[in-house]
């Protein structure tokens, strides 16, 4: 009998290592973790995530607990909450943390970084409507920074107001000043995204075109300097 439940337990470890990309050894260990949070049972509740002392003074705690719960973290293709979470759909949103394997493709790389994205987009998404609005959007930067306890409310507000309004300008063009912003799709946040990397790549080429022109091969400099 203890040798057929091992067995058991491997196979449904070895599927679930399949769709995770998690190791055997990371699935026990979590399996552990699971079971210490849940006291044993089969499911785990947002009250037994919420006695983690580490998710304390975390501005995110809230948004992080519920991610458990989400349906559309559990690949259920639905928007809406469940109650509580089994081991299977615990991995499912754990796997969302997993570093990309070394030796993936381009192609299964870009899947796995749009599911991420997808994740971290679905956090501040409160109400599973397929859009941060600037309600949403205030709430989370003022969660952000409440911990620092050195930025107050109409100060979080205002940097909210602003990042949302360059998000606009990005995705809509110029606006009017009455003009009314719905707030930011995936898609938007993609766009954002992808503009911030271009940035980015384009100021570190101009870096170093910049370094290369003032550092001059050894024989040319003589015959500049002389």
């Amino acid at each position: 009998m203890g040798a057929s439940q091992s067995a058991r337990t491997e196979h449904e470890f070895q599927d679930l290592a399949d769709r995770t990309g998690f190791s055997l050894e990371q699935i026990g260990n979590l399996n552990k973790r699971f079971r210490q949070l849940s006291k044993n049972e089969e499911t785990l509740s947002r009250q037994d995530l919420a006695s983690i002392s580490a998710l304390d003074n975390n501005p995110l705690r809230a948004q992080i607990i519920n991610a458990f719960f989400d349906k559309r973290n559990l690949r259920q293709n639905e928007a809406g909450t469940v109650q509580v979470i089994g081991f299977e759909e615990f991995l499912m949103v754990m796997s969302h943390f997993r570093p990309a394997a070394m030796h993936i493709t381009e192609e299964e790389r870009e899947k796995l970084r749009r599911e991420k994205l997808r994740f971290l987009f679905n956090m501040h998404d409160t109400d599973s409507d397929g859009t941060i609005t600037l309600e949403e959007y205030r709430r989370a930067v003022e969660e952000l920074l409440s911990k620092a306890g050195t930025i107050g409310q109409e100060t979080a507000k205002a940097i909210a107001d602003a990042a949302m309004l360059e998000v606009a300008s990005t995705t809509r063009g110029k606006m009017e000043p009455d003009e009314f912003y719905e707030g930011i799709t995936f898609e938007n946040f993609l766009q954002k995204l992808q503009n911030e990397s271009e940035r980015a790549t384009n100021l570190e080429r101009r870096e170093t075109e910049r370094r290369k022109r003032r550092i001059r091969p050894w024989p040319l400099a003589i015959l500049m300097d002389s």
